[in-house]
């Protein structure tokens, strides 16, 4: 059987508990064989974002999933100049894994209903999975505008892969303001990423 590898792009500023346990839910519905994190550098869809230096959030991704056999960290985004779009993403590990290996790429609901104003996002649903990570009770959007723009036979390959994962209530943002306020963040994030944010006294405004 081909090796299956997701692709996993997010700020992870800071990464925590919510996101492995949606990419390891992910990866166990479809036999993902690894599933690649990607801290972003410049997102296009967050110019106006001040994200944490791209070392301090790709060392907080290594002590996230040391020990981990699932995950791995790639820092291709962080090193590219300017803003760099999936589609580029995915060309760049298909190119290093060939076209014998299954790529995907993880995203969420939120994504979803924003997918049609993704660059050339006809050409990102021909070289990958888009796999979309639902919460339960989620509601399916309208999707005419993506249909529109990708047409009725890629949307219905991305609707065949939404894959309902865990509620799982934790974000960056409450993070970086429970720090803020001195508040704890045990259980949010892994125990060597909490010790990281302290001893470098990341957040603290």
């Amino acid at each position: 059987m081909a090796d299956s590898i997701g692709l996993f792009g997010g700020s992870f500023d800071p990464i925590h508990h919510g996101h492995l346990i949606i990419a390891r839910a992910v990866a166990e519905q479809v036999g993902l064989h690894r599933v690649i994190l990607l801290p972003s550098a410049t997102p296009p869809h967050k110019q106006a974002e001040v994200l944490t230096t791209p070392h301090h959030r790709a060392e907080m991704v290594r002590l996230a999933i040391q020990g981990e056999p699932l995950f791995d960290l790639s820092d291709h985004d962080l090193t590219r100049a300017g803003p760099t779009y999936t589609v580029q993403t995915v060309a760049h590990f298909r190119q290093q894994f060939g076209p014998g290996v299954r790529l995907a790429w993880i995203i969420g609901a939120d994504s979803l209903a924003e997918l049609h104003t993704w660059y050339q996002v006809a050409d990102l649903a021909d070289a990958c999975d888009l796999l979309t990570a639902v919460r339960p009770g989620w509601e399916r959007p309208d999707l005419s505008a993506l249909r529109a723009a990708i047409g009725p036979d890629r949307l219905a390959r991305i609707e065949s892969h939404v894959l309902a994962t865990p509620r799982i209530d934790i974000s960056s943002t409450d993070i970086r303001v429970r720090v803020r306020a001195g508040r704890s963040v045990s259980y949010l994030v892994p125990a060597p990423v909490a010790e990281y944010i302290e001893r470098h006294r990341l957040y603290k405004g």
